[in-house]
């Protein structure tokens, strides 16, 4: 089965979600309770935002790049993609939210500018969607910066995969200011 064609935007095309900052706030930290700390918008970068906040509990604060993305053939389908390094700056996580609903043990595939990176598996779900992560690796970032679309394939049944496209303009410069 072939996920996507040559062209990856194909009949879809991106519309940017907003995010309501207490969504943000979850999204950065990946906690399940509401946090008090105000999600602060620090740069826009192409069609990435920064956003940082201080965790309850941190020393410092963290930041992240953000991007959010839905289906023009199925609105109800959308993802938001958030890049960080870690608190302890030794790792950068690929963090995805996709709706509830998407079928778990398929995972979620990734193609860069119609090269297929693999899948990665959804690690929990919360009441705003589900969360697959990857930690990023020097190959894996390095293909993001120089890439133009990131194709992210959602599967609602094993023979369903949607591909919904996600621009990477500006995710260099955006991921270089990261603290």
């Amino acid at each position: 089965m072939r996920l996507l064609s040559k062209n990856p935007l194909g009949a879809l095309s991106r519309r940017l979600v907003g995010l309501a900052p207490v969504v943000g706030a979850l999204l950065l930290t990946g906690a399940v309770q509401q946090a008090d700390a105000q999600v602060q918008v620090r740069g826009k970068f192409g069609d990435w935002e920064m956003r940082c906040e201080t965790p309850p509990g941190a020393s410092r604060e963290q930041c992240a790049i953000i991007q959010s993305v839905a289906s023009e053939e199925k609105p109800n389908m959308n993802l938001v993609v958030i890049v960080l390094k870690t608190a302890d700056n030794k790792s950068r996580l690929l963090r995805v939210i996709a709706p509830l609903g998407v079928l778990l043990p398929a995972g979620l595939g990734l193609n860069v500018d119609g090269a297929d990176k693999g899948r990665a598996g959804f690690v929990r779900c919360l009441p705003s969607g589900c969360v697959a992560e990857v930690v990023m690796d020097d190959k894996l970032l390095d293909e993001l910066r120089a890439g133009k679309v990131a194709t992210f394939i959602v599967f609602e049944t094993p023979e369903q995969g949607t591909g919904i496209p996600l621009t990477l303009a500006g995710f260099g410069e955006g991921f270089g200011k990261l603290p």
